[in-house]
């Protein structure tokens, strides 16, 4: 089969003829039909100072996808070939205290799918069948590729409740305008969000953001304040990654405010804990993978009845071969989610 390869420890990916993969004991065969790219995959492209010092090449790279199941291994129940699925990318042991809590998504012993394991951009992907999501049938492929991600913009939003609430997110990639359309169909008062990046603040008004700043422009403060009546926010979602906007984004969060923290840091982000955190009463939350598979049925829930489109944020669709333009796409920061199919 064909499929998107970090061959070796140095820039790009490459499409290459690989072995297709056989499902083990307890294992599912699917035939992958979309595959969505993440920004964790871009910092496997780039080779950047995480990547290198995680991934092991050759390595096929990929973890959002939706697909049809070809086989199934020995002793798998409660799938049958031919279903439509998607899969947890987060691939846990099931004994470690963590699972035993319920918390596989920092489970002792992860691993990552396309990070530590083989991963989607193939046309075949074997994946435990304890990781299996039978995708709803009024989800199309697309979409349900972009439930694993979608997944960490849910549990970012709905920590805590934001109904009546005023949002500012911190961030315009593909999640982050998942966060505004999710914050307004949860009845946020008012959504705010700011980036660098004008083509995602464009797309932003589409997902349902009522104001869209650009840090780079001019400063946030004032808009944010102007638009809070001088009080601030009351949620603040980082998605960015950036330690300036995270700063920003704890000083305009209202005392007594909470914070959602999803993006990740290349380098130190230092917080003055006391002024910012401590003697405003804030509630810190981390963000990492998604409830298995409590926050599932919610993301599945959410897009089956509609309540949540995620179309729009669908730039571009292109052919598995193709993948060096849609991480070009990425890296100028001309797109929303690009979907790849084999």
């Amino acid at each position: 089969m064909m499929a998107v390869v970090k061959a070796e420890a140095a820039l790009g990916f490459s499409y290459i003829e690989v072995a297709r993969p056989r499902p083990g004991s307890g294992e599912v065969l699917v035939k992958v039909k979309a595959a969505s790219a993440c920004g964790t995959d871009s910092l496997i492209y780039d080779w950047e100072p995480w990547a290198e010092g995680r991934v092991r090449p050759p390595r096929i790279v990929g973890h959002e996808f939706a697909g049809e199941v070809a086989a199934l291994g020995d002793g798998v129940t409660g799938v049958d070939v031919g279903q439509r699925v998607s899969a947890e990318s987060h691939f846990f042991c099931g004994t470690c205290p963590q699972c035993l809590a319920g918390s596989q998504e920092v489970c002792h012993n992860l691993r990552i799918m396309g990070v530590d394991t083989d991963g989607a951009f193939a046309e075949y992907i074997a994946v435990p069948a304890a990781n299996i999501w039978l995708n709803h049938p009024d989800i199309p492929d697309q979409v349900a590729s972009l439930q694993e991600p979608f997944g960490n913009a849910v549990d970012t939003v709905l920590a805590e409740p934001v109904s009546g609430k005023r949002v500012l997110i911190a961030g315009a990639g593909p999640i982050g305008l998942m966060c505004a359309a999710l914050a307004r169909a949860f009845g946020a008062i008012k959504v705010i969000i700011s980036d660098p990046n004008e083509y995602r603040l464009e797309l932003a008004h589409r997902m349902g953001a009522d104001i869209a700043l650009n840090p780079k422009v001019s400063p946030i403060t004032g808009p944010v304040l102007s638009a809070t009546r001088g009080e601030g926010v009351d949620v603040f979602l980082s998605v960015s990654g950036n330690p300036k906007a995270l700063i920003d984004g704890l000083t305009l969060l209202a005392p007594g405010g909470r914070a959602s923290l999803l993006g990740l840091y290349n380098k130190p982000a230092p917080i003055p804990l006391n002024e910012l955190v401590i003697f405003k009463k804030l509630r810190l939350y981390g963000i990492t993978g998604r409830k298995v598979f409590a926050t599932w049925q919610t993301t599945s829930r959410l897009l089956s009845s509609h309540k949540i489109d995620l179309k729009p944020l669908i730039t571009h669709e292109l052919r598995l071969d193709e993948f060096d333009k849609g991480f070009e796409l990425m890296r100028a920061g001309r797109c929303g989610k690009t979907i790849f199919r084999p």
